[in-house]
């Protein structure tokens, strides 16, 4: 990860004695992709919610991409928001291990600006759901992840 990066513990607006276990987990097939992914860890700080940042490639490191998806729930996740480019199965892989929702977020690369990553994000198969945001809408991800979470937090909903 490089040293703009958060690390995997990050919560913001919490002192150090109080941490909330995050809420969301902000994950990523690379840390390159992170110029783009840190508009969602941005829109969750806006609203002062705790997230985890991590890399989990779903091609580099697959057994501890399904154990991070298995074990989200369990760890007190509400919410993945999973970036990738190319080909694109971080998100889609994820949503195969977890009974959590899982937002993908397209991130262009060097060829097709990034449409190939949408398509292999937005084409799930049946019984396989993922949210889509546009390519590198980080932002719209994160905004979207408040939201989910402000079904059930009336507090949160205030502030949306």
């Amino acid at each position: 990860m490089s040293p703009a990066h958060p690390s995997p513990d990050h919560h913001p607006s919490t002192s150090a004695d109080a941490r909330p276990f995050p809420s969301v987990g902000i994950v990523m097939g690379s840390d390159s992709d992170w110029p783009v992914m840190e508009a969602a860890a941005k829109a969750l700080d806006e609203f002062e919610i705790a997230y985890e940042v991590d890399v989990v490639s779903a091609h580099r490191m697959p057994r501890e991409m399904i154990s991070y998806g298995e074990q989200a729930a369990d760890r007190g996740l509400k919410v993945i928001i999973a970036g990738a480019g190319g080909a694109a199965h971080l998100p889609g892989m994820l949503a195969s291990v977890t009974p959590l929702p899982v937002i993908g977020v397209p991130v262009p690369l060097k060829y097709l600006d990034g449409m190939d990553s949408l398509l292999s994000i937005v084409q799930m198969p049946a019984g396989v759901p993922v949210a889509t945001v546009s390519v590198a809408g980080a932002r719209n991800a994160g905004l979207l992840a408040a939201r989910m979470l402000a079904a059930h937090d009336e507090e949160l909903l205030g502030r949306m």
